[in-house]
């Protein structure tokens, strides 16, 4: 039986004979492999990124489905759009595999139901005008492959990130990104390398992504949700900085207006 790179023997061995210090430099040896596996592959994602532009910049959503970490790293970046980028919830969307109730704790089984990521993304109306980004160390998480190929019937993009070779999930999308970290340090613990490389890449994704749609101003969030009293600060400076005003001027047009893109609007189209 082939054993995927994911799951083979890590090349540390006596991990529990090793000194605190010992253990840590060698987590953080393996993790700096991490953006080199994805740097390899950035054409994949830049493939993937530009045909999920144009779906969204037809209105059109990305959903992201997962089983365990997978699946809630996904759902840490979508919930992490709205505030960032001030779109609404519904524009970029986790899924996981058994519910909520599997964010906090592992759900049994549910990963290997094929049927079940289909009927989750019908709860959410998904059409052929949206996106479908499948998450998987391993490769061949039942829950994403069958997510992936009734999406693949319906007209629906896909894509994925996974960490092995020829997957049956890479085989399964239209736009496969394979980032091959290796065993992991933990032999077979992919919330580790695998996990920080399905990160990266949903940074790159979903930042890009934002950017494309004309989320971002120069380097700026402009449409940051003012949730709390930094964010309000920087949306303040971030005003200063773009129309020359003192902060009084650049907090109260923050304050009337209620971001930043729509203060700094206002102010200039009031001098024409």
């Amino acid at each position: 039986m082939t054993i995927e790179i994911t799951e083979q023997d890590s090349t540390y061995t006596d991990l529990e004979k090793k000194s605190t210090k010992e253990i840590l430099k060698n987590i953080n040896q393996e993790d700096k492999t991490v953006p080199l596996a994805v740097e390899k592959v950035i054409s994949k994602i830049e493939a993937f990124v530009d045909a999920a532009a144009i779906k969204m910049q037809k209105g059109g959503r990305i959903f992201y489905i997962g089983a365990g970490t997978s699946g809630r790293l996904g759902i840490l970046d979508a919930s992490e759009c709205p505030p960032t980028f001030g779109v609404p919830a519904s524009m970029v969307v986790g899924i996981i595999a058994g519910g909520d109730t599997a964010i906090r704790k592992a759900v049994e089984n549910a990963e290997d139901d094929k049927e079940q990521a289909w009927k989750d993304l019908l709860l959410c109306n998904i059409t052929a005008n949206d996106v479908l980004l499948g998450i998987a160390a391993s490769g061949k998480t039942p829950y994403v492959i069958g997510g992936l190929n009734k999406a693949n019937e319906k007209g629906i993009l896909t894509g994925c990130i996974v960490c092995n070779e020829n997957s049956p999930i890479a085989k399964a999308a239209q736009y496969p990104i394979e980032v091959i970290v290796g065993p992991e340090y933990l032999t077979g613990s992919t919330r580790m390398k695998a996990g920080t490389a399905q990160k990266l890449v949903l940074n790159m994704i979903s930042t890009t992504l934002m950017i494309k749609l004309g989320r971002v101003k120069g380097n700026k969030m402009v449409d940051m949700q003012l949730t709390n009293t930094k964010l309000v600060n920087r949306g303040t400076k971030m005003i200063m900085a773009e129309i020359d005003v003192d902060e009084k001027t650049a907090s109260k047009l923050l304050d009337q207006f209620g971001s930043v893109r729509k203060a700094v609007e206002a102010y200039l189209a009031s001098l024409q």
